[in-house]
């Protein structure tokens, strides 16, 4: 199983950017995926999640109606397209997969639970 995070990059303030998780595993639609990010000297927090069927999503609070995350099963692939981007949000953004048999309409905010994550890619927005 792989994971690989990638579309970072520098921005300006206010500006968008989107984040692709390609995954590389046979049952791709049966796992929450989620992305995390960590910035420098902080720990790695939650930013989003997104249930195996696409259906349901979680997001932390400090990017709700900014971010949105989003799936294409038929692509093994996640995406978290962020908008209206601050430099608090300047971090290297880790997405991950949720191994266990969960219904298909579940989310997962916690971090120890996810089993397998990719690389990280960093975001940096400037002011």
């Amino acid at each position: 199983v792989q994971l690989q995070a990638f579309g970072g990059g520098l921005v300006q303030a206010g500006a968008s950017l989107r984040l692709s998780c390609a995954a590389s595993m046979r049952t791709f639609s049966s796992h929450v995926v989620g992305w995390f990010r960590q910035s420098p000297g902080k720990e790695r927090v939650f930013v989003a999640s997104v249930s195996g069927s696409g259906g349901s999503t979680a997001y932390a609070d400090s990017v709700k109606g900014r971010f949105t995350i989003s799936r294409d099963n038929a692509k093994n692939t996640v995406w978290l397209q962020m908008s209206k981007l601050k430099p608090e949000d300047t971090a290297v953004y880790y997405c991950a997969a949720d191994f266990r048999p969960l219904l298909p309409s579940m989310v997962v905010t916690t971090m120890s639970e996810y089993d397998y994550w990719g690389q990280g890619t960093q975001v940096t927005v400037s002011s």
